[in-house]
């Protein structure tokens, strides 16, 4: 895009101004001491922070949900940062209490400071984004008083209304950072493309969001056909009426309390489409290994683990085929080896396409790092859900708040 719709941070200059930055490092952490697993997401961010090294730059981000066991202070991530950028991070424990409004008053142009993990506050969690709702609320009332500018960073928490993500439009200009310019350019990119077939690829555990964009990729014709692999391919295979086998429907159920509503979209989407879904044909099974074709009886204790090599083959075609490729997710169990075939064949397949690719999801990511095909998968965004909603059209609640505040503050 030449053009976009909201302020970017060409727009303005920020030496010597405090500088609102809110930024997505949520990271894999290891559960017995700590340590961030994957630092993709804060590597995407150097570049924005690196273009305000003279300003008085106070970051703000959040870590896991409450209650799971990544769910900890941002006080390692603060370390880690500083590792990567080699510049000082000052941790501070707080989010809006004195600790962090006296630090903030003392700043300096060049100094960083961390704050708290936004999540550990309700006024983050709880409250929906309302016109009176979130300027009301103690974090925004407390900090707007400091900043200058508000960029806003965090693409892959884009399609959530939260409190520090979107408080803040009515306080002052509430710019897009580099990642999130960077992010837009290459998905309208993927959207606005003319050339045909455009493929999605959708995978892994986490059917949530891609069964429910995959209606509307099909209906606002963002793709002309999607493959589905995992759990996600388990659950349309149930809805066509293939019997997957008691372990995985019982994965589905336990994991998904909206399941029902789940089989019933992918009804609709095949009784619509039917042409236009690819299912595996055949699969492999944990843990014995066996392989075998859909609608064969699978033993109550197995589960499927992977797709099987007559599903890679004719995925194959379809990818060979393709001039864009959205790939988001797994075909299987891919960590464990023995499962690993049907996403590194797909993950090859995709690699080797003559198309233009974007690629998303924390496991889709992990996977490409361990077939080491970065350099050969296009566009690697930062974002899962984000990313998918964004593709489907979906309103996308932080940028629909930069669009508003960008008219409020001047533009059109």
């Amino acid at each position: 895009m030449e053009t976009f719709p909201f302020y970017t941070m060409s727009d303005f200059d920020f030496n010597g101004k405090i500088v609102y930055l809110r930024i997505d490092i949520n990271s894999p952490i290891n559960p017995i001491n700590g340590e961030i697993l994957d630092d993709t997401r804060f590597r995407h961010h150097i570049q924005t922070i690196n273009e305000l090294k003279s300003s008085k730059l106070v970051i703000v981000a959040h870590q896991g949900r409450p209650g799971d066991s990544d769910f900890v202070s941002l006080r390692n991530h603060a370390r880690h940062l500083e590792k990567l950028i080699g510049r000082n991070v000052t941790f501070v424990d707080s989010l809006f209490g004195s600790a962090a409004t006296d630090k903030i008053r003392q700043m300096k142009s060049g100094e960083i400071i961390m704050l708290e993990n936004s999540r550990f506050y309700s006024e983050e969690m709880m409250l929906k984004d309302e016109e009176d709702t979130f300027p009301n609320t103690h974090i925004v009332k407390t900090l707007s008083q400091f900043f200058d500018y508000y960029i806003i960073d965090a693409f892959a928490a884009i399609h959530r209304a939260q409190t520090t993500l979107t408080g803040f439009r009515n306080a002052g200009p509430n710019i897009a950072g580099r990642l999130m310019e960077n992010e837009v350019n290459n998905i309208e990119m993927f959207k606005q493309s003319d050339e045909h077939p455009k493929i999605a690829i959708l995978g892994g555990s986490k059917i949530t969001d891609a069964i429910q964009v995959a209606g509307p990729f099909l209906e606002k014709h963002i793709v002309d056909e999607i493959i589905v692999g995992g759990v996600v391919a388990n659950v349309f295979l149930w809805a066509s009426g293939i019997d997957i086998g008691s372990r995985n429907r019982e994965f589905i159920v336990k994991h998904n309390k909206n399941h029902e509503k789940l089989i019933n979209e992918c009804r609709r989407i095949l009784s619509r489409h039917p042409e236009k879904i690819h299912m595996p044909i055949d699969f492999v099974l944990n843990p014995s290994q066996i392989r075998v074709n859909a609608g064969d009886k699978i033993p109550d204790k197995d589960l499927i683990a992977d797709i099987g090599i007559e599903s890679v083959v004719k995925f194959r075609k379809i990818i060979e085929n393709a001039k864009n490729i959205f790939l988001n997710g797994p075909m299987g169990m891919y960590e464990i080896n023995e499962y690993s075939l049907g996403t590194r064949e797909l993950f090859n397949d995709v690699a080797q396409a003559n198309a233009l690719k974007i690629v998303g999801g924390g496991h889709t990511i992990n996977a490409i790092d361990e077939f080491s095909l970065g350099s050969s998968m296009g566009y690697i965004s930062t974002g899962g859900g984000a990313l998918i909603n964004y593709l489907s059209g979906e309103s996308i609640p932080v940028i629909e708040s930069l669009i508003k505040n960008k008219a409020v503050f001047g533009g059109n």
